[in-house]
């Protein structure tokens, strides 16, 4: 049964806005290929291929990944270093192709610790695909969810101190502009593979009320079907928001 079938099931779920995904199991991958941990996160590199391809072919809005958080530095230097590298050299490589193919890029989290040349890469790629409406493509490097909620914080007090905030007119909406991807649906599926049960402090915000899935093969091995598998799980989940099943059915007959 194909996808879209699946999305007319009788719980009525729609096919997800915006997924987003933890990309785990590069090292593991390599590993039990005997190979160095950089060539796991090089296979990898194709699995974004083929799940950018997959969200297009779906219709999603966003697709927002997890390449790097804030605790990742504390790997050791060299697979540090050699990330760092192959970050620079896939944009490089396939900043046409995004932009050829209507894929606007954006780049969460702080990149003050990255070098110049990746910084400037970044701007220029993010630049040149601004005006892309395909899909958004987020990329969360030296990203953490408590960072993100705290630079929304600092945001806000500093526009408090300035007068041009009512701290008193703060409330869950007005914070959630001052988040990443605030100009974005809210990620409807969150994947994580390798088999991993956790989030990670990965978009910690944004994942209020996202539906989970956990995927057991490891990154580099999950392409447009393992994909597909889960829209079709997330498609046979019913979403309440704090509603019951019963009110759910009422205003789908409404």
């Amino acid at each position: 049964m194909s996808v879209n079938n699946i999305s007319n099931n009788t719980l009525g779920t729609e096919l997800p806005r915006h997924i987003a995904i933890i990309m785990d199991g590069n090292n593991r991958w390599a590993k039990a290929r005997r190979l160095p941990g950089l060539a796991g996160h090089r296979a990898g590199v194709e699995s974004v291929r083929q799940v950018i391809e997959g969200c297009i072919e779906q219709g999603v809005e966003s697709l927002t990944l997890f390449a790097f958080s804030s605790e990742n530095w504390r790997r050791p230097a060299l697979e540090v270093k050699g990330l760092m590298e192959l970050f620079l050299r896939a944009l490089e490589r396939e900043a046409r192709k995004l932009e050829k193919n209507g894929i606007r890029l954006r780049i969460i989290g702080d990149r003050s610790r990255f070098s110049a040349s990746l910084q400037r890469k970044m701007e220029e790629v993010e630049t040149l695909t601004a005006g892309n409406t395909t899909l958004n493509l987020n990329i969360a490097a030296n990203y953490g969810g408590r960072w993100d909620i705290a630079q929304a914080a600092a945001a806000v007090a500093r526009d408090c101190v300035a007068g041009t905030l009512d701290p008193d007119a703060v409330d869950e909406a007005l914070f959630d502009g001052y988040c990443m991807l605030s100009d974005q649906p809210r990620p409807d599926l969150c994947i994580r593979t390798a088999g991993e049960q956790r989030i990670s402090n990965f978009l910690i915000w944004q994942l209020a009320y996202t539906e989970l899935y956990f995927a057991d093969c490891f990154w580099p091995d999950f392409g447009k079907e393992e994909l597909n598998a889960a829209i079709r799980d997330y498609c046979g989940r019913q979403r309440r928001f704090g509603k019951t099943s019963e009110q759910i059915e009422a205003e789908r007959g409404a």
